[in-house]
């Protein structure tokens, strides 16, 4: 995702998904959520240690259809939560930064681009506090930042499929680069805009001051 604009107080509105946010804990999306989180190590383990390629893929496909299936199920069970707001996002990077990492540890992929990738969000995580300082929201979600997201968490399943034993190998691995090649771009171009959006904040409004004890 681009940067994450969820960050409201109970009872405002999430922009992304029309609903109202709650300070509910135990709703089905966060349950997903949280086991997406489980699948992190679960997936590092399988790629790197056991090097079970095909698991590793499952396991890639399945992250990305419950990412898919918590936003739709928080939008029909009316479940929108202060905590899926952060926690959704701070997923998908982990699983994000995670994979990336690991195929660099594998040599499917160049660390270059993994450190490209990395260092957008690093760099956006940081203009956050641009807008903290002058109590303002974080910007909305950029619908082709979540393309560039979609694009890139569907790039390394298909990148993984080029080490597996099938006959589809060379498709997949030539398919997966393209999508690589053409999310990056996208990634990389959205993060300018959003950077660029804070700097334009930063130099338009000045911060609030410090309230005194």
């Amino acid at each position: 995702m681009g940067v994450a604009t969820e960050s409201g107080t109970p009872g405002t509105h999430d922009t992304e998904n029309g609903g109202v946010f709650s300070d509910r804990i135990l709703t089905v999306p966060n349950a997903l959520s949280v086991v997406r989180l489980i699948g992190i190590p679960v997936f590092l383990w399988l790629l790197l240690v056991r090097q079970a390629d095909g698991w590793a893929f499952a396991l890639l496909i399945a992250s990305g259809f419950t990412d898919f299936l918590d936003g739709k199920l928080a939008r029909l069970l009316d479940q929108s939560s202060r905590l899926g707001a952060l926690l959704d996002p701070l997923v998908d990077r982990l699983y994000l930064v995670t994979t990336l990492v690991a195929f660099v540890v594998r040599g499917l992929l160049p660390w270059w681009l993994a450190v490209i990738l990395i260092a957008r969000d690093l760099v956006l995580t940081a203009t956050l506090s641009v807008y903290k300082r002058r109590e303002l929201p974080a910007p909305e979600v950029i619908y082709l930042g979540k393309a560039a997201t979609f694009a890139l968490m569907s790039a390394l399943p298909w990148i993984l499929t080029g080490e597996m034993d099938w006959a589809g190998a060379s498709f997949g691995w030539a398919f997966g680069w393209a999508l690589l090649i053409w999310g990056t771009a996208l990634y990389v171009w959205t993060g300018l805009l959003y950077a660029g959006l804070a700097i334009a904040v930063a130099r338009s409004i000045p911060p609030v001051p410090h309230r005194g004890s």
